[in-house]
């Protein structure tokens, strides 16, 4: 039975400034101001609240209470063992809100890329009041500046640091779109606060700085080239595992369970520039006589040949491809798919991050 009779309110992002300085933040629209104080005071209350970030949209609660990061577990459906990243809206509250100094390591990249897609892997010292619920019990929490202004917004307004997983049911595509968020978490939760369609579209590069060589944890809105450029030590970053094993603690999300699947069969090609080629050869091993076929292209197919049920392009770029990515996993299955022809991408640059989600998504992957 339903919880929550879940409520979306629309608000306009461009009302909302904040100063480069002072962080100070200024909204001149009367009903943004009242969505984020209604959604502020379901926060402070411990519930949990779907907004829009830069990556994907979030189901944010309290960092500080368990209680309040429970329901975000309770609502996705989401492994306990599976940890969080905390949103922040302002580097001091590292210092004044976790007790915990930012290692050097990690100055000059939150200074290129804060606020941003970036999370940081923090040490998690015994002042710190984060939620051992956020940590899974580690000896670390990770941490991010979202970039995103109703993000910053939400979390100023509510004053507290906010756990936030992608808001959408465990497993599921990640949500880029309110009604993402509806569509999987309809009657879960109490308030989706729709920002708009996000703008990178895959979740947030982690790295963490406190092991050495410091280590790509998951790749994502920042890619791994442009954490290296920093220097200060990132030069030699490292690729970390993909996935871990079944008891395996993971430092971050995604490293562990299925991840950003439809319903759907994803079929991903690797290599393959001609969908022709690459189709032809999936069918040498499988009957798909009248099934629903959909074709994710981006960069080099084109003909796609007969029998295909919906085509999808993706984009050219690293940018357009990942922003468009979960939303068109999304759109197959509402349009009742069986099989996704994916194409794959080169793995670098954005490429990194788009692969290691669709080789998470895929139920079987061809390389040539």
């Amino acid at each position: 039975m339903d919880k929550y009779k879940t409520k979306v309110l629309k608000i306009d992002p461009s009302t909302i400034k904040f100063d480069n300085e002072s962080n100070e933040m200024e909204i001149s629209d009367r009903h943004t101001k009242d969505v984020l104080e209604e959604a502020a005071k379901l926060l402070q209350e411990s519930q949990v609240v779907g907004f829009p970030t830069e990556t994907v949209y979030g189901l944010g609660a309290s960092s500080l209470s368990s209680d309040a990061v429970k329901r975000i577990y309770e609502a996705k459906n989401r492994p306990a063992d599976n940890p969080l990243i905390s949103h922040i809206s302002s580097l001091e509250m590292i210092k004044d809100v976790f007790h915990t100094e930012l290692p050097e390591i990690y100055k000059p990249l939150v200074a290129k890329f804060w606020p941003g897609p970036l999370s940081i892997v923090l040490p998690n010292t015994p002042e710190c009041l984060v939620s051992p619920v956020v940590t899974a019990g580690q000896d670390t929490f990770a941490v991010r500046f979202p970039e995103n202004k109703v993000a910053r917004a939400l979390i100023q307004f509510s004053n507290i640091p906010l756990a936030a997983p992608s808001a959408n049911a465990s497993t599921k595509p990640s949500p880029t779109t309110a009604e993402h968020v509806l569509a999987d978490l309809d009657g879960k939760i109490p308030l989706v606060i729709d920002g708009g369609q996000c703008t990178v579209g895959l979740e947030s590069t982690v790295v963490d700085g406190t092991v050495d060589p410091p280590m790509l944890l998951r790749p994502g809105g920042v890619s791994l080239e442009e954490i290296a450029s920093v220097g200060n030590g990132w030069e030699k970053i490292v690729l970390g595992k993909k996935t871990a094993g079944q008891y395996e603690k993971v430092r971050t999300p995604g490293m562990k369970y299925k991840h950003y699947s439809p319903t759907a069969k994803v079929v991903l090609f690797e290599g393959y520039k001609n969908a022709l080629e690459a189709i032809s050869e999936y069918r040498k091993g499988h009957d798909v006589e009248g099934k629903k076929i959909a074709v994710l292209r981006s960069k080099y197919w084109s003909e796609c040949g007969k029998d295909i049920s919906l085509i999808i392009d993706l984009g050219k770029t690293g940018e357009e491809i990942q922003r468009n990515l979960f939303a068109a996993l999304r759109t197959s299955d509402k349009e009742e798919v069986e099989i996704i022809y994916v194409e794959g991408v080169e793995e670098e640059e954005h490429g990194l991050a788009i692969m290691n989600r669709l080789s998470k998504a895929a139920s079987e992957i061809y390389t040539k």
